[in-house]
């Protein structure tokens, strides 16, 4: 978390500074420098050099002072500022910002520039925490402004809170709040935000705000999307001031740019901020201040990434619960406000942080969603009899569930006994006949799964990661690792296997000594789970794959050698289970556990036993290869399964060395699809406010199976409000992937030579001589 964010700070370079004030003045009459003058560059003043109250001639030199210096930062962008009221009207226009609004007549606030500039002279500094700021506002010295407010009675007519009225306030944060709501008060002229931004005015001096929170230890193992603080390397501007234009109306134009970290619509007239606002998920800086808003939309829970929310002087009674989910924020600035007593006494007594999880935990969260669309691809010519369904699904293993990590989700939500309950109902309600999960533990899978599946006529086999060897007990069960469900009465299992990447690497001869071995691939101890099963009833087998691959996006070299290894080892596997002996008595295989329900599902199943089919060459078995890869459809790994190779100077190994991979490239012999490919991928496997992106797949062998139907997308509308999985309708953050596969009947292969004309008769002699 950031160690207190600075009410009005903005980085140089960032914002949006508007072109309108880039007016035809003769280049010798502007100034070379902004604030810091020398003798030589200074504006000669008249003897009618008009007096503070009065307006300035047009040859006035405050026709070009500070505000006007657009030009200067053309190639920076820095917020909008300053310009006449039809230029700003005109921008305002393109953007569809403002239905109506109506600017003041700039020269009622304008003084003698003379004074300022001999001040800036002479250092002259007028406390406060904006040191200068004075001197740098357009509309000159604010005494001689009609006052907008007054100590007794808002500027909305909203009276001031029993709160508001101490004479001492109970807490630091509340008299900070305090502080704040006076500066919003005081921002009352156009742009007043950015005509006080460091690109303009140097002299600004950084405060801090809000609760400092404790900097976040714990590794997280997600893959991270770029936020705000990184949009700036990628935009000139991200922040843009539309305060103190009467606005009206807001529409939805201004939502688009989904960049903007800081967003200033403060000293308007707007009663209502449309949904759209939560399309702006970068923000980290949002003001409202002084308005006529008498409610916010629940869409505002989107905007985790917030850290400031001012909302002074507004007509808000009530606050909505889906403003809970802003876990990051420090200051939520509801000073002059009819805000019910309730709510403003938590956050006058303890803070905005204690505001902030009354909501979360006292929200009644969204209403469940639609049920995903199932997608039917059954239009098949010659139907087979043979079909398969596979559930792959990484559940988010209980350590990794922590407020730190979730903390837009509520407690309540994050609870193991609550997640388990909503994992085993959806496994139950598609009834997979193969259902793969990753990030299960040990003790999850022994004590709870195992057991509740079993009911469900699942067996299952499972495996940790590596570090579980080097624990003791009570350590190792807390080791998350894949575990492979079969059902029972459909399935034999004839064959399991572990594929230990780190293990398998650095016992290749071709990587002894390699150093990126031991740095980068050794320390991950990521796995694969293998089951070879054989249909009791047709004797078709297949091979099941449950693997889950490095997170860290910035390990790419890692993630494609442990996919490498992971082919690799599974042609070797394939190899076998081609001269895999056939089944003699199918009945020994079922290993009932003695209950009355399983004996009659013997009974029931012996009736059907096939045969045990034979296979001559690996690209024969079926196979599927379920997991969390943690790579998306555009990167290495994605081409090395669909594709069977890659170049050993992918960009993904870098200048890495790997032994045989980097030197001759990487390939594997099976022909592999992803099982969403028929619509594209999924919009997403992985939702999170910091990623949202496709990490998990289910791949088939095409030659051997067809996808048949599948699950598809979260209902688009119920996400508006939803800003990050889990929570009380998805258990983990990431989705179950579901699909549904008829199995290919063999077709023995025929020889078939190109006809090349005469040249073939020849051959075609020797053929029937033959």
């Amino acid at each position: 978390m950031a160690d207190g964010y600075p009410p009005y700070q903005r980085g140089p370079g960032q914002n949006f500074y508007s072109q309108q004030h880039t007016q035809n003045y003769h280049a010798r009459n502007l100034p070379s420098r902004v604030r810091s003058p020398t003798t030589s560059g200074r504006i000669g003043f008249t003897t009618d050099t008009p007096s503070p109250s009065r307006s300035p001639a047009p040859q006035s030199p405050h026709q070009y002072g500070m505000f006007n210096q657009g030009h200067q930062h053309q190639g920076h962008g820095v917020m909008m500022n300053g310009g006449t009221s039809h230029q700003r009207y005109a921008a305002m226009q393109q953007l569809n910002l403002g239905k109506t609004f109506q600017q003041q007549p700039h020269h009622q606030h304008q003084t003698h520039p003379h004074q300022q500039h001999q001040q800036d002279l002479h250092g002259t500094n007028h406390g406060g925490q904006y040191g200068n700021h004075q001197h740098t506002i357009s509309s000159g010295n604010m005494s001689n402004a009609t006052p907008h407010f007054a100590p007794s009675h808002l500027q909305n007519g909203t009276p001031g809170s029993a709160h508001s009225g101490l004479s001492k306030a109970p807490n630091e944060h509340w008299a900070e709040q305090l502080q704040l709501a006076q500066q919003a008060r005081e921002m009352s002229q156009s742009h007043a935000h950015a005509r006080n931004h460091p690109s303009v005015n140097k002299n600004v001096v950084a405060g801090t705000n809000g609760i400092q929170k404790e900097a976040d230890k714990e590794e997280r193992n997600r893959p991270v999307a770029e936020q705000g603080q990184d949009s700036s390397e990628k935009h000139i501007w991200t922040a843009l001031d539309f305060g103190g234009q009467r606005l009206k109306l807001i529409t939805n134009a201004l939502f688009r740019y989904t960049f903007l970290t800081k967003l200033y619509l403060n000293y308007n007239k707007l009663t209502y901020i449309p949904p759209a606002i939560g399309r702006l998920r970068n923000l980290v800086h949002l003001d409202l201040s002084v308005n006529e808003l008498r409610d916010l939309p629940p869409e505002m829970g989107m905007l985790v990434n917030m850290k400031q929310l001012l909302l002074f002087d507004n007509n808000l009674e009530t606050l909505p619960y889906e403003l809970g989910s802003m876990y990051q924020l420090e200051m939520l600035g509801i000073e002059g406000n009819p805000l019910q007593e309730g709510m403003k006494s938590i956050i006058v007594e303890q803070g905005t942080t204690k505001l902030i999880e009354y909501l979360r935990e006292n929200a009644p969260g969204p209403d469940p969603p639609p049920e995903r669309e199932w997608l039917d691809f059954t239009d098949l010519s010659d139907p087979p009899q043979e079909t398969v369904t596979a559930l792959s699904y990484n559940i988010l293993c209980d350590k990794y569930c922590t407020p730190s990590q979730y903390g837009y989700t509520p407690s309540g939500a994050l609870k193991w006994t609550h997640r388990r309950e909503v994992i085993l109902a959806e496994l139950r309600a598609h009834n997979a006949d193969v259902v793969c999960l990753q990030e299960i533990d040990q003790e999850s899978f022994n004590d709870y799964f195992r057991a509740m599946l079993a009911h469900d006529d699942y067996k299952g086999v499972f495996w940790p990661k590596g570090r579980a060897r080097t624990m003791g007990e009570k350590e190792a069960n807390q080791v998350d690792g894949c575990a492979i469900f079969y059902k029972n009465t459909k399935y034999i299992l004839l064959d399991k296997q572990l594929i230990d990447f780190a293990n398998t690497a650095i016992n290749r001869p071709d990587m002894k000594g390699e150093h990126d071995i031991f740095n980068r691939v050794m320390p991950r101890d990521d796995i694969a789970v293998v089951a070879f099963l054989e249909n009791r009833a047709t004797g078709s087998r297949l091979i099941v794959v449950n693997a889950h691959v490095f997170w860290n996006p910035k390990f790419t070299d890692v993630k494609l050698v442990q996919v490498a290894i992971l082919m690799e080892q599974i042609k070797k596997l394939a190899d076998r289970y081609v001269k895999w002996p056939a089944c003699k008595d199918k009945k020994m295989y079922w290993n009932a556990n003695g209950e009355g329900e399983d004996s009659q599902k013997v009974t029931e199943a012996a009736q059907e036993f096939g045969p045990s089919l034979e296979y001559s060459d690996v690209a024969q078995i079926p196979m599927l290869m379920c997991g969390d890869f943690n790579s998306m459809p555009n990167s290495g790994v994605y081409d090395l399964i669909a594709h069977g190779n890659v170049s050993n100077s992918h960009a993904d190994l870098g200048t890495r060395k790997y032994g045989n991979f980097t030197r001759d490239g990487i390939s594997h012999p099976f022909t592999l699809k992803s099982s969403y490919a028929p619509i594209g991928e999924l919009s997403f496997t992985n939702y999170t406010p910091g990623f949202t992106g496709v990490l998990d797949y289910i791949w088939y062998s095409t030659n051997t199976l067809q996808v048949a139907g599948l699950l598809g997308d979260v209902d688009k509308e119920y996400l508006q409000r939803v800003p990050g999985f889990p929570n009380y309708h998805f258990p983990s953050d990431h989705l179950a992937l579901y699909v549904k596969y008829a199995v290919k009947g063999r077709k023995e292969k025929k020889i078939t030579e190109t006809d090349f004309g005469q040249g073939n008769n020849q051959r075609d002699r020797d053929r029937d001589r033959r």
